[in-house]
């Protein structure tokens, strides 16, 4: 918690005035019983007097109303602190999930980054809101009531001494038995959130595929088991309220049994017999209180150190590195001797990758699935780092750029082509804010997009649905294309973008892109020699390794993998 403290900035006084109100409460609360004690002695007892005890019931309700007040403005301040706290977090932590670097971002999971930005937030955000008003309060009154009864009487306040020991010692092993078992909780709600996840963005693969009843097993065996371990974190907790009770109901027939010998032998009044009553009662109920609290701030602490390792994960940072000027003379690309490895695999997923790109050429990457064209790609804009060797962009590695200024050189259209909702516009001005409708017009009748566009109600203004649901998978493709045209990029890159596009839109679109003013140094990744075969340069990867580099009639000559690949297609021909 001591990392999330300054998200308190701004609810400093709010923060400390709502504990420190609610202990004005409990004093007022303290104060009742001794009231009632002498209403019972002298208002009823001793002949009686009216007046006395108008008085006392006048003291009681005005007790009454200032601890009303003041328990209402502390749980104000309380709620605005904790809402204030977790809206600060809450976009801090949204702002750090996207700086994440890829490598990061694999290892958390979507899933589980997901939890900590809406379930972790919201139940931390509640066990402040809970301890501002309950931490203080309830052992000062606990404590308070052990205080009071020692003033009454102190050979009885023994019963209190050994009561509330004996109950720390319940309520802190609860917690330490807890904690642990609400952190397994919440990563069973991980497996749960993706399963769930994967489930909604492929329910038209499971429906054509026929598994929903498959999947639906699948889900009732995430969420059986997120329920057992609720349940049985939930049993063990739940062991607090009734075990407090015990050892407060055995106190209170210790009391009443010792108090009515007292009594007899006039060492006490009828009257401080039901302040001790009235005492143990608070101490009962403060303790029921504290027992849900510890449970609360046990789920909160374990969701806060969920939320602070996602914190403390290592952001994309350009600090030290100044603007750099690029060499147009420079190869747009070159890749020097580079291997790279994802992070807990046994192998390299690139190894002594070699090639140069020069600006305004095009260079297709050729390989099968799993060969390892994504991943080259993705060293580029620095999505990951190599592990060995160097990438160059314009003749400067690429660890030699602010990460911010590289990316401005560099346009994507990946392989899965995802559109926000709003407008076609917005979508495009993703590419470039500052792009007008006359350049995203030119940018979408470069993708072969501005036809159907202009087809649909609102031209460029029209709606565009979560993911683009409302196009089709050819159309997202091109209108992903278009947004990264928008962009004028000096490097383009086309991770396999044209899967989804017939032959003769495939080579339309790559037609216009070769004619561009601006001239992008392209990156084409394919599976089909078609859509590489007229580059100025082809990189045949095969496992992770390059299989050949050269022109097409270069590699049909010296590639055995690229012939084969490209016999696949065309049947032998040349």
């Amino acid at each position: 918690m001591k990392k999330l403290w300054k998200y308190t900035k701004g609810y400093r006084r709010q923060t400390f005035a709502a504990p420190f109100m609610k202990l004005g409460e409990a004093l007022l609360e303290l104060f009742v019983p001794l009231l009632v004690a002498e209403i019972i002695d002298k208002g009823v007892g001793e002949g009686g007097d009216s007046a006395l005890v108008w008085r006392m019931c006048g003291l009681m309700v005005l007790c009454g109303t200032v601890g009303m007040i003041i328990s209402l403005t502390s749980q104000y301040f309380s709620a605005q602190a904790a809402v204030g706290f977790s809206c600060a977090l809450r976009r801090d932590l949204f702002k750090h999930t996207l700086y994440l670097p890829r490598a990061e971002s694999d290892k958390a999971g979507a899933s589980a980054l997901l939890t900590r930005l809406t379930a972790d937030v919201d139940r931390l955000q509640n066990g402040i809101n809970l301890g501002l008003r309950l931490l203080l309060r309830s052992p000062f009154i606990v404590f308070g009531a052990v205080f009071m009864a020692y003033v009454t009487d102190p050979e009885m306040s023994l019963i209190f001494a050994l009561s509330v020991p004996a109950l720390a010692v319940v309520v802190f092993a609860i917690i330490l038995l807890g904690i642990p078992m609400f952190a397994k909780v919440q990563s069973k709600l991980d497996r749960l959130t993706r399963h769930t996840r994967d489930n909604l963005r492929g329910v038209r693969v499971i429906r054509a595929f026929n598994h929903e009843n498959e999947q639906v097993d699948y889900f009732d065996e995430a969420n059986d088991s997120h329920a057992k371990e609720t349940i049985f974190a939930g049993r063990v907790s739940s062991l607090l309220n009734p075990l407090t009770y015990v050892i407060v109901n055995i106190a209170i027939i210790m009391i009443v049994k010792n108090g009515g010998l007292a009594v007899d032998s006039g060492r006490l009044t009828q009257g401080q017999i039901i302040a001790l009553y009235n005492y143990m009662s608070q101490i009962l109920v403060e303790l029921v209180k504290l027992a849900n609290l510890i449970v609360t701030l046990t789920k909160a602490g374990a969701c806060a150190k969920r939320i602070t390792s996602v914190l403390s994960m290592p952001l994309e940072s350009d600090e030290e590195h100044e603007t750099v000027e690029i060499d147009e003379t420079a190869p747009a690309i070159e890749f020097r001797s580079a291997s790279f490895r994802y992070r807990d695999s046994k192998g390299d997923s690139l190894t002594n990758i070699s090639f140069k790109l020069d600006g305004g050429k095009r260079l297709g990457v050729l390989g099968g699935t799993g060969s390892g064209k994504t991943t080259l790609v993705d060293l580029i804009p620095r999505f990951y780092d190599v592990t060995d060797g160097e990438v160059l962009i314009y003749g400067k590695n690429v660890k030699d750029y602010p990460v911010m200024d590289l990316r401005k050189l560099i346009a994507v259209v990946p392989q899965s082509s995802h559109l926000f909702a709003g407008t076609v516009a917005e979508n495009m001005r993703w590419g470039n804010p500052d792009a007008t409708d006359d350049d995203i017009r030119t940018a979408l009748d470069a993708a072969g997009a501005l036809d159907f566009v202009l087809a649909k109600e609102g031209g460029i203004e029209a709606r565009v649905e979560a993911r683009g649901a409302n196009f089709s998978g050819g159309q997202r493709q091109r209108l992903a294309i278009a947004r990264a045209l928008v962009r004028k990029p000096k490097i383009l890159i086309l991770d396999d973008s044209f899967s989804a596009l017939d032959y003769a839109t495939d080579l339309r679109v790559r037609t216009n892109i070769a004619r561009l003013e601006n001239s992008p140094a392209t990156v084409i990744i394919s599976q089909r020699p078609s859509a590489v075969m007229d580059a100025d340069c082809i990189v045949v990867l095969d496992d992770g390794a390059s299989a050949g580099v050269g022109t097409h009639s270069e590699l049909m000559e010296d590639c055995a993998v690229y012939r084969e690949t490209y016999a696949t297609q065309y049947g032998g021909e040349n």
